[in-house]
């Protein structure tokens, strides 16, 4: 069972990312700000769900939320300052376009950055805790699939509408045969500490 709140006195917002372990394209963050009473019998932590769950859910969130917004990270800005510091940047822009001002957020992991002086806290697996963060996963998610799924369009060799830039092994055997393109995150080691040759500058791609 979701919480409504972590606490009662102030307005919070729920933040939370999504893209965080890919080799390819954006992070997205999103924030919503939920009424007290919002509540769905699906709504969950975005990786407990399905795809169709989720894609139900996103219009209901939306419509309902008192406020929500969604941003994302390029893959460039990801290699020049490091995922960590994307995912946080990317939640800051998803709360720069809130149109109401949280007292109070609410961050998905152990990491964050204080942002604009007000009080936040950071749950771990907090997408499976409370109803704000939840919202946020699903809205992440589903805004980042969304985008993959147009960039599968041009790179459908990478089968991104499927894997949606993620490291399965399909992905990962379209690299070693195609190389990486520009929607590559370049410095992402989980895949290509071993292979160094998929950044020789030929073997870069933007097609």
């Amino acid at each position: 069972m979701l919480k409504k709140f972590f606490q009662r006195d102030l307005l919070e917002a729920g933040c939370d990312e999504a893209g965080r372990g890919c080799l390819a394209g954006p992070v997205f963050a999103a924030a919503v700000i939920l009424p007290p009473k919002f509540s769905h019998p699906r709504l969950n932590d975005s990786k407990q769900m399905t795809e169709e769950e989720r894609d139900e859910l996103r219009p209901i969130i939306e419509s309902k939320a008192i406020a929500w917004a969604v941003a994302q990270v390029s893959q460039q800005m990801i290699d020049r300052i490091n995922i960590l510091k994307a995912s946080i940047l990317a939640m800051h822009m998803a709360l720069d376009q809130l149109q109401q001002r949280p007292q109070f957020i609410l961050v998905d992991g152990n990491r964050f950055k204080k942002y604009k002086r007000i009080p936040y806290q950071c749950i771990i697996e907090g997408d499976a805790k409370f109803t704000s963060i939840a919202a946020a996963s699903v809205l992440a998610k589903t805004h980042r699939d969304e985008y993959m799924k147009q960039l599968h369009e041009s790179f459908p060799h990478y089968n991104w509408r499927q894997n949606k830039g993620y490291a399965t092994e399909e992905h990962r055997q379209q690299i070693s045969v195609f190389g990486i393109c520009d929607h590559h995150r370049k410095t992402f080691r989980l895949f290509y500490d071993n292979q160094p040759e998929l950044f020789s500058e030929e073997n870069i791609s933007s097609q």
